[in-house]
């Protein structure tokens, strides 16, 4: 395992020495604010399991009754997912079930089999139970303020719990521009294709299928991305709420569903943690125009149109894109 981690971060060092720079990094106008009433959203810049707990830690939110850890397990042992080392002591020490849903385009993670033998493959049995939320089917939760949804559909077991922490690795999608929280709430929680009823559809075709996914307007999809993860976000108000964090590390264009990404060509940034998904995903776009090194990054969000989610999520209520940035050593 050593072995490996020197390899990847001797290719990644040898990445980033011919990254794409970012000639708009020192004209980018941020959305960061000092007005006390903009939510916050914490920041670290070292990525270590130690800091994670600190970040977390720095909103004051306790995760109550069943908890609910929502990550990506990955396609493959190739993709950037968090990895157990990073996350596993965050997972036990809130006494966390890492749940997921199957995928809505094949490969390894398309069924309830092959998902839970993904999960033991990424080591994952290793620190938390799994569950697989739409293992026994869909259900419908409300969805209200939008134009796309009227409704989403997430995994049964959805319901068996009190409280989530949305665990994300931000970093580019080839559909959505880039991933985030908020992918996390509405993609993620959305039900697989192997339901009935997938929330994985109806998101993707932006309201207008259950059952198919591909071959519809992109911003119909990001519009019904921010809609979906508004109704999950109001769903879990009325229980034990969620708490967000963002690890900005293996910053590549792809998602962790593709089982072959693109290596990475910038640095890594940091975590983040807040309490609003629409100010964390917004802080963490923000850090990425900022820097120097991410043209290639930028051009997969801008190539996709990816940051009209953050617009819509803003007009239809999910949260602030304006945010407070407190930084902590």
């Amino acid at each position: 395992m050593k072995k490996i981690v020197s390899i990847l971060a001797a290719v990644f060092a040898l990445s980033c020495l011919f990254a794409k720079p970012n000639p708009n990094a020192a004209s980018y106008k941020t959305y960061e604010t000092k007005d006390a009433s903009a939510p916050a959203v914490y920041f670290i810049r070292e990525i270590t399991s130690e800091n994670l707990a600190k970040v977390y830690d720095a909103l004051g939110f306790e995760a109550k009754g069943k908890v609910g850890v929502k990550i990506s397990t990955g396609e493959s042992n190739r993709s950037n997912h968090l990895r157990p080392a990073l996350i596993g002591d965050f997972v036990k020490n809130h006494g966390g079930v890492i749940v997921e849903c199957n995928t809505a385009y094949g490969g390894s993670r398309a069924s309830n089999a092959a998902h839970k033998q993904a999960f033991k493959d990424r080591g994952y049995d290793k620190i938390a139970q799994f569950d697989l939320l739409d293992e026994e089917g869909s259900m419908s939760i409300p969805v209200s303020g939008g134009i796309r949804l009227k409704e989403d559909f997430v995994g049964t077991h959805f319901a068996n719990y009190d409280s989530f922490i949305v665990l994300s690795h931000f970093k580019g999608h080839a559909m959505a521009g880039f991933g985030g929280a908020m992918k996390n709430l509405s993609i993620g929680f959305g039900s697989g294709t192997s339901t009935k009823q997938s929330g994985k559809a109806l998101i993707h075709s932006g309201g207008a299928s259950a059952t198919k996914v591909w071959g519809f307007p992109q911003d119909n999809f990001t519009e019904a991305m921010a809609e979906a993860s508004k109704g999950v976000c109001d769903y879990m108000a009325k229980k034990g709420g969620m708490a967000y964090v963002n690890v900005m590390n293996r910053l590549s264009v792809d998602c962790d569903c593709n089982g072959n990404p693109a290596e990475p060509d910038m640095h890594d940034i940091g975590i983040l943690a807040s309490l609003d998904p629409l100010a964390i995903d917004q802080a963490c776009i923000d850090l990425v125009w900022k820097a120097s090194d991410s043209g290639s990054l930028i051009d997969r969000v801008e190539r996709q149109n990816g940051r009209h989610i953050l617009e819509h999520a803003q007009k239809i209520g999910l949260g602030s894109r304006n945010y407070r940035l407190i930084e902590l050593k």
